[in-house]
C-alpha cells in the first residue's frame, strides 16, 4: 500500500537544480536507502518531502493527502513523518529525557507522566536509559544520534526520513546507531536513508534509490542495485565503492590523506577497523618504508600504482600494488622487519616481475 507518493517533484535554486524530476511511490514496511555522488539531490528530496524546503514545482502526497498544497497543515503531517538530521538538533538547556517529552507533550498532548514513562522506554530501547537525565553536552555524537532517533519514534510516526545520520560521527560510533536503525527496520518502520554506509544500505533495505543528475537514475532491490545494476551511471557508482586508486608520483606524497581515503573506504564498505587498519599498515609499510625509499620505481610518468578492492562475492580484501622499474622485490631486497610484519597481517602475498613491471597481490585476513 502506497504511504508516500511523489510527482514529478522539481528543486530549483539561482545557480543549481539539486532535483530535476522525481516520480516514485513508497510503500508503507519500505526501508529504503538513498545512495549516489554527492552533490546530486539526495538530502534536498528528503527536506521537500517534509517541506523544510519548498519544491518549485510537483506534488508529494502522504496518505493520498497532497502535503504539497499550501492549505495543507504540515505541521500536523511532520508529526507523522519523522527525521533524522546529521547534526543530532537536541536542545543543549533540556536533559535527555526532557528532549524526548516535550515533542509528545506539546503537539500530542500527552500528559506529563506518560510521555516519561513512553520516553524511558524510548531510552532503553535505543539502550541509553541510564542518560536520561545527562545533559546532551555529556554525551558521544554516537549517543547523541540514537537520542534523536528515540526522539523521532516518540511521536510514533509513519515514516522516519534519515539524512546522513552517520556522517558526523567518528567511525568508532557508526555501528551503534546504525544498530538501532536495523532494529527499526526488523520491526517494520517505514524509512528512507540517506547514507554513505553501503554495506549497511545493501543489509537493512529492501529498496535502493540511486541518485544521479536530479533524479532517481535506477531503484530496485539491493541484489540489482549492487550485483546486478542496470543503468551505466549506477555500474560505475558501485565500482568506484568497491575499488579506490591511488597514485604516488614522488617522496612528498599525502600519506596522510591516502590512509584517510582507505579509512574512508573501509567506512562504505562497512569493514572491520581492525582489518583496515592492518591495510593501512601494509601500505606505509610496502610503500614508505620500501619502494619510496628505492627511488627508482615511480615519477609523473610512471607513477607507483595502489587499487585496493573489496568483493562482496567472497567478502575478500586485497591489495594490488604496480611499478616500473627492473626487478625490485621488497619481500627479498628490501626491509626485512617491514617482509615479516607483513606477511603477518595478510593471507597471502605475491610477487611477480614481467616485461620491466613489478606487481604485488596481497589478500588480506
Amino acid at each position: 500500500m502506497s504511504l508516500l507518493r511523489i510527482e514529478h517533484l522539481r528543486k530549483e535554486y539561482s545557480n543549481v537544480t539539486p532535483l530535476k524530476d522525481v516520480t516514485v511511490e513508497i510503500n508503507k514496511g519500505d526501508v529504503i536507502s538513498i545512495i549516489g555522488p554527492s552533490g546530486t539531490g539526495k538530502s534536498t528530496l528528503l527536506r521537500c518531502l517534509n517541506q523544510l524546503e519548498q519544491p518549485t514545482s510537483g506534488k508529494v502526497f502522504f496518505n493520498d493527502e497532497e502535503i504539497t498544497d499550501p492549505k495543507c497543515k504540515m505541521n500536523l503531517v511532520r508529526q507523522k513523518m519523522g527525521m533524522v538530521f546529521q547534526s543530532f538538533n537536541l536542545f543543549d538547556n533540556l536533559n535527555i529525557i526532557e528532549n524526548i517529552m516535550v515533542a509528545p507533550m506539546k503537539l500530542l498532548n500527552m500528559p506529563k507522566q506518560e510521555a516519561y514513562d513512553e520516553g524511558m522506554k524510548l531510552l532503553k530501547r535505543v539502550g541509553l536509559a541510564e542518560k536520561a537525565f545527562n545533559l546532551p553536552s555529556e554525551l558521544s555524537g554516537g549517543q547523541k544520534q540514537r537520542v534523536a532517533i528515540a526522539r523521532a519514534i516518540a511521536m510514533k510516526p509513519e515514516l522516519i526520513l534519515f539524512d546522513e545520520p552517520t556522517s558526523a560521527l567518528d567511525p568508532t560510533m557508526v555501528g551503534e546507531v546504525l544498530s538501532v536503525i536495523r532494529k527499526l527496520a526488523n520491526e517494520g518502520m517505514t524509512m528512507m536513508i540517506v547514507t554513505h554506509e553501503m554495506k549497511f544500505a545493501r543489509d537493512v533495505s529492501n529498496r535502493i534509490f540511486y541518485m544521479d543528475e536530479g533524479g532517481i537514475c535506477e531503484d530496485g532491490t539491493p541484489d540489482q542495485i549492487f550485483n546486478h545494476p542496470k543503468k551505466e551511471k549506477t555500474r560505475v557508482f558501485i565500482k568506484r565503492l568497491k575499488q579506490l586508486f591511488l597514485e604516488v608520483k614522488d617522496e612528498n606524497y599525502d600519506f596522510i590523506g591516502f590512509t584517510s581515503e582507505i579509512e574512508q573506504f573501509g567506512r562504505n564498505n562497512m569493514l572491520p577497523d581492525k582489518l583496515m587498519r592492518n591495510v593501512q599498515l601494509a601500505f606505509e609499510e610496502i610503500v614508505t618504508q620500501n619502494l619510496v625509499p628505492y627511488g627508482e620505481v615511480y615519477n609523473d610518468l610512471y607513477p607507483i600504482d595502489v587499487m585496493i578492492e573489496y568483493s562482496d562475492a567472497d567478502e575478500s580484501l586485497k591489495m594490488e600494488i604496480n611499478y616500473s622499474c627492473t626487478r625490485y622485490n621488497p619481500f627479498n631486497e628490501g626491509d626485512e622487519l617491514s617482509a615479516t610484519l607483513i606477511r603477518k597481517l595478510t593471507n597471502d602475498v605475491k610477487y611477480s616481475y614481467k616485461d620491466g613491471m613489478n606487481n604485488i597481490k596481497i589478500i588480506f585476513k
